[in-house]
């Protein structure tokens, strides 16, 4: 008998437990890595199809901090702990998706206004609670300067879609449908809900991964912030 298969023998069923928990462990800790914001509030990304590579990091630190180069700086509290600021803006590839009626429409149509750009699915738990808040921001500072675009990605028709819409009584806000489901993956979106917020020239200045408040004082700040940015820029 070989060295090895002494050691095989004389391993006792509690030292193959505690390998098999340290194994299973260091497996969990793998999926919290990579579905989780890291400790330095950046967010943490799936793997992409080869040759996409991951998108650019925001730069700028988690809840409570942001960057002095960011019109968003402080912001990102309470609330809006969870947003995460960019210190520039990011360009976004062309994004179309279906009104009602099943035109297509594009961000570009946006141009010149500030858009908090949702994106949500029917079998998402999270968004039924979130939906009825961008509803009432949509009421609340919707117009020449705002306005909340939330994009549905259930493939398939628009019927469910707007079956809840209505059940959550979401009456201020368009019924937007991506049907293919690819704008998850464009965006390179890491969870559901995921909502970015556009400056007037479409890009990307920030997004919150995650449902959230988006009625609540600190959003309305970071909303006008980017508004009053936008208006003086």
């Amino acid at each position: 008998m070989n060295r090895s298969e002494k050691r095989d023998r004389d391993a006792s069923p509690a030292t193959i437990v505690i390998a098999a928990l340290l194994a299973a462990i260091a497996g969990f800790g793998t999926v919290y890595v990579s579905f989780a914001p890291s400790d330095n509030g950046r967010l943490a990304v799936l793997p992409t199809k080869q040759g996409e590579g991951p998108p650019p990091e925001p730069s700028v630190a988690g809840a409570g901090g942001a960057s002095s180069q960011s019109p968003l700086a402080g912001l990102n509290k309470g609330a809006m702990a969870a947003f995460v600021a960019r210190s520039k803006p990011l360009d976004l590839p062309t994004i179309a998706f279906l009104d009602a009626k099943g035109d297509t429409k594009s961000l570009s149509e946006w141009h010149g206004k500030i858009v908090l750009l949702n994106i949500w699915a029917t079998w998402c738990v999270p968004c039924r609670a979130e939906m009825s808040t961008l509803d009432r921001l949509q009421a609340a500072l919707g117009g020449k300067d705002f306005d909340v675009v939330a994009i549905n990605i259930d493939r398939g028709g628009g019927d469910k879609p707007k079956s809840f819409l209505a059940e959550t009584g979401a009456t201020h806000l368009q019924l937007y449908t991506d049907p293919p489901g690819k704008l998850f993956g464009t965006l390179k979106a890491v969870g559901m809900p995921t909502t970015l917020l556009l400056d007037r020239e479409g890009r990307e200045i920030g997004r919150l991964v995650g449902p959230a408040d988006w009625d609540s004082p600190e959003a309305v700040a970071l909303i006008k912030a980017a508004i009053a940015a936008a208006g003086s820029a």
